[in-house]
């Protein structure tokens, strides 16, 4: 690819609402779990449960440097090392400071909803409901 064509095709990359999130998204609705998907929360989690103080993040395998499935482009790869290294040092900080504010992060990689999303809902449904319950005290 050319840098134009490259850089076309890299401006395309939706940052939200990705097939995963809407799935897992509708998913939890369907869980009966109600949700906000933007807050004032650094890092712009995903989908933020408020109640329970629960956010949740969906990370592309590319952009957060999945282990199993990330890769790094050929060219200009000391760059694209570096924006990856930056990217899941932004993320340790990101889950560092909600937490210290009292949320729970949680983080999926896409390809995990993707491949089971029942389990994913599942998870996240048991713990809604763990922490509401220990918000009203009934734990």
């Amino acid at each position: 690819m050319t840098p134009a064509q490259r850089s076309r095709c890299m401006s395309r990359i939706r940052s939200r609402d990705t097939k995963p999130e809407l799935a897992l998204r509708r998913a939890l609705f369907g869980r009966g779990l109600r949700f906000r998907v933007k807050s004032g929360l650094k890092g712009k989690p995903d989908i933020v449960l408020t109640r329970a103080k629960i956010a949740i993040f969906v990370d592309g395998c590319f952009w957060h440097g999945c282990p199993e499935h990330g890769t790094s482009p050929k060219s200009n790869s000391a760059y694209w090392t570096e924006k990856l290294a930056r990217n899941r040092t932004r993320d340790a900080e990101v889950a560092a400071t909600l937490s210290a504010q009292g949320w729970h992060v949680i983080r999926y990689w896409d390809h995990d909803v993707s491949s089971d999303l029942n389990r994913v809902a599942q998870e996240i449904e048991t713990l809604w409901r763990s922490r509401a319950l220990s918000k009203v005290g009934l734990t």
